[in-house]
C-alpha cells in the first residue's frame, strides 16, 4: 500500500470522518472553488484501485467506503518510514528520537515501565 498524496489523504480523511459517500456528497465538503466532479471521481477510483476504498453499486452510481481505518493507515505509514529511513530497525528510530531530543530518556524509561507492566 503506497503512501497517500496530500489530496488523497484529504479525501480519505473525509471518508474516515463521514463514512460511506457518493462522490457528489464528498464534493459538498469542499470549499469553493470545489474540485471538478470528474477530477474527484478519478481520485476516488484511484484510491479504490490502490485498496483504500471499495464501493456498493446503487443503480448506475457508486457509494464508496473506506477499507482501511485511519489508525491502520497511521501504523502502516510509521512502519514504512521505519523500513525506508531506519533500515527496518525500530531501535534505530527510537534512538534517533532520543538523539534529536524528540523524546527524553525519562519518557523512554516511562514507556518501558508501561510496556513491562502491561505484559504481566
Amino acid at each position: 500500500m503506497k503512501k497517500l498524496t496530500n489530496k488523497e489523504k484529504e479525501i480519505m480523511e473525509l471518508y474516515w470522518s463521514h463514512g460511506p459517500m457518493f462522490v457528489k456528497e464528498l464534493l459538498e465538503f469542499y470549499d469553493e472553488p470545489r474540485p471538478h466532479f470528474n477530477t474527484l471521481s478519478t481520485m476516488v477510483r484511484i484510491l479504490e484501485k490502490e485498496g483504500y476504498l471499495d464501493h456498493k453499486q446503487f443503480g448506475n452510481t457508486y457509494q464508496y467506503f473506506p477499507l482501511i481505518t485511519e489508525a491502520e493507515y497511521g501504523r502502516k505509514s510509521i512502519a514504512g518510514v521505519i523500513k525506508n529511513y531506519f533500515n527496518d530497525s525500530y531501535l534505530s528510530a527510537v534512538s534517533s528520537f532520543v538523539k534529536e531530543e524528540k523524546i527524553s530518556v525519562e519518557e523512554l524509561k516511562e514507556l518501558i515501565d508501561q510496556i513491562e507492566n502491561n505484559h504481566d
